[in-house]
């Protein structure tokens, strides 16, 4: 099968790569319709982590089940399918309690990046290909709806729009309250969604990529533009001084070699009201310059209370996927691109470089 491959740093390829097969009674091949580019992907293209060449990219995977393994109690031939990209066992104390992203039968060191596409918790390649093996299918398989509606809705509750949930759940926020977003990418763009969803009377959103900013306003969201002057002091003269309730951290992916860490967190730091809560769901790796460290003075000192760490897709995606069925949400107004899988090296180029109009790339691999 053509699969999305890791060669070296900003090189990735199309190539010819094994077909999978059922390996356990309790695994099932899924035919990919829709993969997305995550902000996490570009750290592996950087080649800032583990993934060693030959590596298969992609773990926001939708499609339909092709063959089914003996012990699958839940899913049939021809079911539509999305799965969390951080594929967990169900069983497992941290799973049992909703701690998927965490799940200590197939992530017991807790890697924050998703199991499948990630060579640090092997065997499982990827889902940027025409085929998808996925182990404990009956828990991480969420059904759809049949046809082909609302796929690229559907295809985010793999992460981004579970993601920007749990940042939302990170932070705690209520409805009637006001909360300042970092990051207008579309991590940030669905962190603000979310807080929407559940009530937020007031969004702030802060970036400096215009494009960007306009979509946080066509969802509601008042946008800032970092490019207009400190943040800190904008948000405050929007709340009449006090600051927001709630902050969230959904800058994620730093560019390859910055030299410093992205200020966000210190800032949200000073945004925040008093005793207010963070929420850190962007995502981090150790090459990343610490981002976390410089804010927690100010953290401490304000009596802030902070949530970090990837999302339990599973407790979230149900639930959200129920809203887009009831027209409740439409979080697919974030997909710039829908690309033939042949054009995921051109893609990948792309959103690494933030090129003028990109925001999230979703690679069908049945395209011509």
């Amino acid at each position: 099968m053509r699969a999305v491959v890791y060669r070296k740093p900003f090189d990735v390829a199309v190539e010819e790569v094994p077909d999978p097969r059922i390996e356990h009674p309790n695994d099932v091949i899924v035919r990919i319709t829709s993969t997305g580019i995550s902000g996490s992907d570009l750290h592996v293209y950087e080649g800032r982590t583990a993934a060693e060449p030959g590596t298969v990219f992609g773990h926001e995977n939708l499609g339909i089940v092709e063959d089914v393994g003996s012990g699958v109690t839940g899913l049939e031939h021809g079911d539509r399918v999305v799965m969390p990209f951080n594929i967990a066992c169900g069983f497992c104390k941290n799973c049992v309690t909703g701690l998927t992203g965490f799940c200590l039968t197939l992530n017991p060191q807790g890697i924050p990046l998703g199991v499948c596409g990630n060579s640090a918790i092997p065997p499982y390649p990827g889902g940027q290909a025409e085929y998808l093996r996925v182990p404990y299918a009956d828990f991480n398989c969420l059904p759809l709806p049949a046809g082909i509606d609302h796929e690229s809705d559907y295809a985010l509750l793999a992460d981004i729009f579970s993601t920007g949930y749990h940042g939302c759940e990170l932070a705690g926020v209520s409805p009637g309250e006001t909360v300042a977003v970092f990051g207008a990418g579309p991590l940030g763009l669905m962190a603000a969604y979310a807080a929407l969803l559940r009530g937020a009377a007031q969004v702030f959103v802060a970036d400096r990529v215009p494009a960007w900013l306009a979509m946080a306003r066509e969802i509601g969201a008042i946008p800032i533009d970092l490019a207009q002057g400190d943040p800190v002091r904008q948000i405050k003269d929007l709340t009449g001084g006090e600051g927001t309730d709630r902050g969230i951290d959904a800058v994620g992916h730093q560019p390859a070699g910055a030299a410093a860490p992205d200020p966000a967190l210190g800032r949200l730091a000073q945004i925040v009201r008093p005793a207010g809560s963070l929420g850190v769901p962007g995502h981090c790796v150790p090459s990343d310059p610490g981002r976390l460290s410089p804010a927690l003075d100010a953290v401490f000192e304000r009596g802030l209370r902070l949530g970090t760490g990837q999302a339990n897709v599973k407790r979230y995606n149900r639930q959200l996927r129920d809203l887009i069925m009831q027209g409740r949400a439409s979080p697919g107004f974030v997909v710039s691109h829908e690309l033939p899988l042949a054009e995921a090296p051109t893609a990948y180029e792309s959103v690494e470089r933030q090129a003028e109009g990109f925001t999230k790339v979703i690679l069908k691999p049945e395209a011509a």
